[in-house]
């Protein structure tokens, strides 16, 4: 299980190292999601002090019974593990507690075992703002030895400090044309900040993106009540273009997006229609990345949901640079070797056969670069999301709070 892990640390990219991201460690695994109040459109962040939960579902591809168990970690805004206070500090109750919701899948073609950890419960609750990750390993093994099978990570955050966000097609390097800036204000609310440099540190993503996000950032102006971020090249976002979608609701009928659906023993097969690289902004309903897993009786899906192989295909010449991907937050990590398209000569398109369960996915494709990630056009009309985290660490303090945690939309 070590190899397996070295390999898999090998596969990630560098800038992922401090990013959250969901991760799956064992090729038995699969669909793995982290859901909050039961609403699977929601980014993974809880607010401390509300009676809000996480629930980790997962499947494991057989009916054999895997009694697992979950550890927890309080983690610094880099998500290296906290070093400077005891679990005591962070956790009521008992870590490495047994994971006992689990049921069989019904009636499908591939058979699985859902399982599934609810945060908190009558052994947990987490007492601190900031990052988390929750390990599951086998019952028999070390946590502090052996591989977990996946690793969820979700944010606790406070309400301490207000953010306000601009987000402007007039930018910086253009007007109108392919990018989006950001323009952010932090107040220090009612936190003691001497040094907002050494203290406070304050994260961008787009669409949930771990491959894009912007942290190190520099105020141009301070003052005693807070910071702001004006004119600030490093919050100019590639504005890219709406995601793709598709659904899969029954297996033997075509949904949106879905050009063919067929049994071929032992898998049922989805073609996607083909896409193209945008020419032109052409606006699109879409949940940027997000994905809801159900089937046509919307019942159980949970157990009753079949596993489908998905092909995607993407028209286009052979393209400069890196490999090209499909991306979504369903794909875990952003660069998901699963998700690599190969680039088919005959037929002029990339194309990608990914195992899905029945659902709701939008997508898009993007390339990845030495410095950077491109999607597949950039228009300034494009619908995106922006989410911007402030974490606080005051002089003598052990560990990172998350103090503020704020979005807004494009439009």
């Amino acid at each position: 299980m070590r190899a397996l892990a070295t390999l898999f640390l090998l596969l990630l990219n560098a800038a992922l190292v401090s990013a959250q991201v969901q991760r799956i460690m064992a090729p038995s695994i699969r669909t793995l999601t982290v859901i909050v109040d039961g609403d699977p459109t929601l980014p993974p962040f809880v607010s401390l002090g509300k009676r809000q939960g996480v629930c980790i579902e997962w499947d494991e591809m057989s009916h054999d019974y895997h009694r697992y168990k979950y550890h927890i970690m309080h983690c610094n805004q880099d998500w290296e593990t906290s070093d400077g206070i005891f679990e005591s500090d962070f956790l009521a109750g008992l870590n490495d507690q047994v994971v006992e919701d689990c049921e069989k899948s019904f009636n499908t073609t591939q058979i699985y075992t859902h399982y599934s950890l609810a945060l908190p419960n009558k052994e947990t609750r987490v007492l601190l703002s900031g990052n988390y990750k929750v390990q599951i390993f086998e019952e028999d093994d070390d946590p502090s030895e052996d591989t977990p099978v996946l690793e969820a990570q979700f944010c606790v955050y406070e309400n301490t400090v207000p953010i306000r966000i601009e987000a402007s097609s007039n930018t910086d390097v253009d007007f109108n044309g392919k990018h989006q800036q950001l323009s952010l204000s932090v107040g220090f609310g009612t936190l003691n900040v001497v040094d907002p440099m050494q203290e406070l540190k304050t994260i961008v993503v787009q669409n949930r993106r771990q491959d894009n996000r912007v942290e190190d950032l520099v105020p141009n102006i301070r003052s005693g009540k807070g910071i702001e971020f004006t004119h600030n090249r490093s919050l100019i976002f590639k504005a890219g273009s709406e995601f793709h979608r598709f659904e899969i609701l029954d297996v033997h009928r075509t949904s949106t997006g879905v050009d063919k659906m067929e049994w071929v023993d032992p898998y049922y097969h989805a073609t996607l229609f083909a896409d193209r690289p945008a020419s032109n902004y052409s606006y699109a309903e879409d949940q940027d990345g997000v994905y809801v897993l159900r089937s046509a009786d919307d019942m159980d899906d949970a157990t009753t949901a079949e596993y489908v192989i998905v092909h995607f295909f993407l028209e286009s010449p052979r393209l400069q640079g890196g490999d090209v991907y499909v991306c979504g937050q369903w794909t875990g990590e952003a660069f998901n070797p699963d998700c690599r398209m190969e680039y088919d000569e005959q037929h002029g398109c990339y194309h990608a056969a990914i195992l899905l369960k029945q659902g709701y996915y939008s997508y898009q494709y993007v390339q990845e670069d030495s410095s950077t990630a491109r999607t597949m056009g950039d228009f300034f009309e494009t619908e995106n999301e922006y989410m911007v985290l402030v974490y606080y660490r005051g002089q003598g303090a052990r560990y990172d709070r998350l103090v503020g945690m704020s979005k807004v939309k494009t439009s």
